[in-house]
Order: structure tokens, then C-alpha cells, then sequence
């Protein structure tokens, strides 16, 4: 099934829009699963169809970046919590295992 040659382009200058506001190449790459060269490409080939008008003002791009760098900040420490607890699951999991665990004889 071929891909619209119409629709692929307005991806395209969506990408190129969010790269000229302010948005690091690294992270629309992640974001569209593409080369950060590839997005590189596509800035220097629709850099002139791109309207300055309809970039967001740095005030919002500012607002907007900080409040990813919350997100991520949270995720971060969501994922070390995520990563303690599973941790002290799989110990448990293996204490279980045991016939004999060596926690029983201290209690006796």
C-alpha cells in the first residue's frame, strides 16, 4: 500500500515546524522513530515553506520545555521506584522458592 506523497509532506513540515520552534532533532527523531540526519535533511530542504508566523513565541516554547523537563524528572524517579520494588518482589519470589529459608531459623 503506497504511502500519500501528499500527507507524507505534511508530516514532513510538521516535523521541520516543531525543529524550527525549539524542539531538539534528538527527540523528534525518538518521537517519529526517524535518523535525526533524516530530520536534519528535511530542515534544509523545507526551511523556506515554513511560515515564521506560525512558530510558537519563545515564551511558550520556554513554558513548554520546562514543563517537560518536569515530566521527565517524575518519570525518572518513577522508574527508579518501579526498579526498587521489582527488585524486592524477586527476592520475595525466591525466599518463596526455598524449602528451608534461613529467615525461619532466626525466628525459632
Amino acid at each position: 500500500m503506497r504511502r500519500s506523497n501528499k500527507l507524507y509532506e505534511e508530516v514532513r513540515l510538521d516535523v521541520v515546524r516543531q525543529a524550527l520552534s525549539g524542539i531538539k532533532v534528538g527527540v523528534l527523531a525518538r518521537n517519529y522513530d526517524l535518523h535525526p540526519e533524516t530530520i536534519r535533511n528535511w530542515i534544509r530542504t523545507y526551511r523556506d515553506q515554513v511560515d515564521v508566523d506560525e512558530l510558537p513565541p519563545a515564551e511558550q516554547q520556554y513554558q513548554e520545555l520546562k514543563r517537560l523537563q518536569e515530566i521527565e524528572e517524575k518519570y525518572e524517579k518513577a522508574k527508579k521506584v518501579l526498579g526498587e520494588k521489582e527488585l524486592e518482589i524477586e527476592i520475595l519470589r525466591e525466599l518463596l522458592k526455598k524449602k528451608n529459608p534461613a529467615y525461619t531459623k532466626n525466628l525459632k
